[in-house]
């Protein structure tokens, strides 16, 4: 698995568990989706992203959208 598929299964992750929680627990949880959400536009436009920062130091292969 290369760092953009990381990314997106992190971001497609927090997504999901944050809408479990919210539905479970509390709707303040969708905050955290709202974050996911901010962050991948936010890579989108700018091209860093700190998440693919955190798994290249973990070793991860470089893939072709984040180097």
């Amino acid at each position: 698995m290369n760092i953009d598929r990381a990314v997106f299964a992190l971001a497609g992750t927090l997504v999901l568990v944050s809408v479990a929680l919210a539905t479970l627990l509390s709707p303040w949880w969708l905050l955290l989706a709202a974050f996911a959400g901010a962050n991948l536009l936010q890579s989108s436009i700018t091209g860093f992203c700190p998440a693919a920062l955190i798994l290249r130091r973990f070793g991860v292969q470089s893939g072709c959208a984040f180097r």
